[in-house]
């Protein structure tokens, strides 16, 4: 038998201070704009899965509750009490949004320094697409595509490495970059967790079911929320075997890897469940294929509206790091959402 904790009953700003210092709420994953009143309890056992809401009163595992509302330490320096973004730059040729828009390092950089100018927290600098029916690209191309955008963003900016290579992780960390981000949680190859632990580097473990060439051909789960939180709890334990230390692990629940349309949706419903694990949560879905089929808009590049609508869903679940390629549209509405929950955010 296992038991997960999923925090709802959600209330915001000056409410959501005030409960919580009444002892009726507590703040969601260190958010303190955000508190949750109830606990939804998951029951996993060979019979099937039970599942009863409680109020927090009635949890009696006060571990699971310190997990799910204690604040998270710093990811990268990057104070974890309000929702970051994670600006995309893909130096590929055939990522399902922009591959071949920026095809060299000039255009790489100059597009990193674009984003960061429009409230990006940290770029994301990748040479290998990992969309559904990619194919493997070897280390040196990788390299020779990635490297010079990292040495020529990381002197100003937080920038992390978007790969599953253990030789590209330690020659981008060499050249600057700060944070691996590797979709699939240093499953790839056995020498990258080694790599993180030496480098004291952050990282990003996301979770995936199958490889990109594959995923999305018959994605199956008994239970797709429980059985990636599963998932990505095993990660997080190899990870600390390693010697990769928790403060400096973040998880990701693979929005479109390995998922179908509505396995993709229960993930976002249930956001709130990750929160069990204890450390950040990022969130990428940005311009997906899920979107696509939401709002009817087959051309990715122009999924920026649904993917701000699922940004901010992913937020009021307290979503810390948001991976996004339109970060201007995507700042500029979780600014206006943010204030609308709690008008002691707003900046004038």
């Amino acid at each position: 038998m296992k038991i997960y904790h999923r925090p709802t009953g959600f209330v915001f700003g000056a409410a959501a201070r005030a409960l919580v210092k009444e002892g009726e709420a507590l703040h969601l994953a260190g958010m303190p704009h955000i508190a949750f009143t109830q606990v939804e309890v998951c029951t996993r056992q060979a019979g099937g899965i039970a599942r009863e809401m409680q109020r927090l009163s009635g949890v009696d595992d006060s571990a699971a509750l310190e997990r799910l509302s204690a604040r998270r330490a710093d990811f990268a320096g990057l104070a974890m009490t309000a929702t970051r973004l994670m600006g995309i730059v893909n130096v590929t040729p055939d990522s399902f949004s922009d591959g071949g828009r920026l095809n060299d390092a000039e255009a790489a950089i100059a597009h990193g320094e674009l984003l960061a100018s429009e409230g990006a927290d940290l770029l994301d600098v990748g040479g290998e697409s990992t969309r559904p029916g990619s194919d493997t690209v070897d280390d040196a191309e990788e390299l020779r595509r990635v490297l010079p955008v990292v040495q020529g963003l990381a002197a100003r900016h937080c920038v992390s490495i978007d790969t599953r290579k253990a030789a590209v992780m330690r020659a981008a960390l060499a050249a600057g970059a700060q944070v691996v981000n590797d979709v699939s949680a240093l499953r790839f190859e056995k020498a990258s967790a080694e790599v993180v632990a030496q480098a004291g580097a952050p990282v990003v473990l996301m979770h995936a079911q199958g490889e990109p060439k594959t995923m999305q051909l018959a994605p199956k789960y008994d239970d797709v929320l429980l059985d990636v939180y599963d998932g990505l709890e095993e990660r997080v334990n190899e990870a600390l075997a390693a010697g990769i230390p928790r403060d400096r692990i973040c998880v990701d629940p693979g929005i479109g890897f390995g998922k179908s349309f509505r396995q993709n949706l229960d993930l976002m419903a249930g956001l709130t469940l990750f929160h069990g694990l204890g450390l950040p949560l990022l969130v990428g879905l940005s311009r997906k294929g899920f979107v696509g089929a939401l709002t009817d808009e087959k051309v990715a590049a122009n999924r920026a509206h649904g993917s701000a609508g699922g940004a901010l869903q992913a937020a009021l679940m307290g979503a810390h790091i948001l991976r996004v390629h339109d970060v201007k549209a995507t700042r500029q509405a979780l600014s206006v959402f943010e204030a609308g929950l709690d008008p002691d955010l707003a900046e004038i």
